[in-house]
């Protein structure tokens, strides 16, 4: 229960903060702010100079400092996230092709690839998945592409997509499901810009007759569902963590700055998100310790996504408050309390229940794998 890093690790700890305070300067943050889109391809090169990119190739205490220092600091990384994610998944189910020639490519900081699960009729049940890849009759070994996603964040800047499509009508609808890795260079392939409450740069992608090998594909034909389980267990982290200690952090800037530090509502209100904050902590370090320990957090990550994502809600939302009307004026705007970052973090939080995975889907994995409940859906 003692997850206190050793003297090593807080060494490393201050060579990431070193880093970043080099690397991440206010023209990247102002940047990301005024594009929506979270990625820098400077800071991406240097992560990837140091090594970083892959958090499997560092020991669980170095990859952990790594993730909290970046999302402590705020750092753009969700490019880096993704691709991450599909590079672990490429490791466990990829073929050899896939392994030698992109892999290597993410971890070197040269592509980025997004994900393309999500639909508008499916969101966090990938299981109900429309896009259809259709395998050609008359050409073997390639398959046709047609559909929608929702939420490809990131398309813009992708070399690929981990595109999940169904490919099987007649079986239960998780059964019927096949992962492909797509170029986005591929012919018949749209992306259109969608700005969120968040103020972050998604993307809606289309597919109209996207022709790819048999080589894009990722796993077994109709086997998504298996390959599926280990991208979503490298997901389902606590994305909303590092931003809710940023909050924190500025909310109590803001507090000593007016003099409001000694009254008692204000100092048990940031009591309260501080321990919140210590709460999301420690789920999302056990997380991180069960995977340096070689299991697959699945049910111990949905509950660090859970607890980080809603706790954020609530604190925003709290904190907003707290600020009084000054407080809703956004960034960039005069007298913003806060410099307007607690009123960005509570339009923020709002989609964050719903990032891999929603609140909902995230009990369900609880109930029925941690406590072995009936199917709730």
């Amino acid at each position: 229960m003692d997850f206190r890093f050793d003297e090593r690790a807080e060494k490393f700890r201050a060579e990431v903060r070193a880093f970043l305070g080099e690397h991440l300067t206010d023209e990247v943050i102002a940047r990301v702010h005024d594009t929506g889109t979270v990625h820098d391809w400077g800071l991406h090169a240097a992560l990837a100079e140091r090594g970083w990119l892959d958090r499997l190739a560092l020991d669980h205490a170095e990859a952990t400092v790594l993730s909290e220092e970046l999302a402590r600091a705020g750092a753009p990384a969700d490019g880096w996230g993704t691709s991450e994610l599909v590079a672990h998944t490429l490791q466990f189910a990829g073929t050899e092709q896939q392994r030698a020639e992109v892999v290597p490519r993410i971890f070197a900081g040269e592509i980025l690839v997004c994900l393309g699960y999500s639909e508008p009729d499916a969101g966090s049940d990938v299981a109900s998945v429309a896009t259809r890849a259709v395998a050609d009759p008359e050409d073997p070994g390639w398959w046709a592409i047609d559909g929608q996603k929702m939420f490809t964040t990131l398309a813009h800047e992708s070399a690929y997509v981990f595109l999940l499509t169904r490919t099987n009508t007649s079986v239960p609808k998780h059964r019927g499901l096949t992962l492909f890795l797509v170029p986005m260079a591929t012919p018949g392939i749209e992306v259109r810009a969608i700005h969120t409450l968040g103020g972050e740069r998604t993307n809606v992608t289309f597919y109209s007759d996207v022709r790819v090998p048999d080589s894009c594909r990722v796993g077994e034909v109709d086997g998504a569902w298996d390959v599926m389980k280990v991208a979503l267990a490298f997901e389902r982290q606590a994305p909303a963590q590092g931003e809710a200690s940023r909050m924190l952090a500025r909310a109590e800037s803001w507090a000593r700055s007016t003099g409001r530090i000694d009254q008692p509502d204000v100092r048990r209100r940031l009591a309260r998100v501080a321990l919140e904050n210590e709460v999301g902590k420690l789920l999302s370090r056990r997380s991180s310790w069960l995977h340096g320990s070689g299991r697959m957090p699945v049910v111990e990550g949905s509950m660090a996504k859970l607890w980080a994502s809603e706790s954020f809600r609530r604190t925003s939302a709290d904190l907003l408050d707290l600020l009084g009307p000054e407080g809703v004026l956004q960034h960039g705007d005069a007298g913003a309390a806060a410099a307007g970052w607690v009123e960005h973090a509570f339009r923020h939080s709002q989609v964050m229940t719903i990032y891999a995975g929603t609140s909902e889907i995230q009990r369900s994995i609880i109930a029925e794998r941690g406590l072995g409940l009936p199917r709730s859906r």
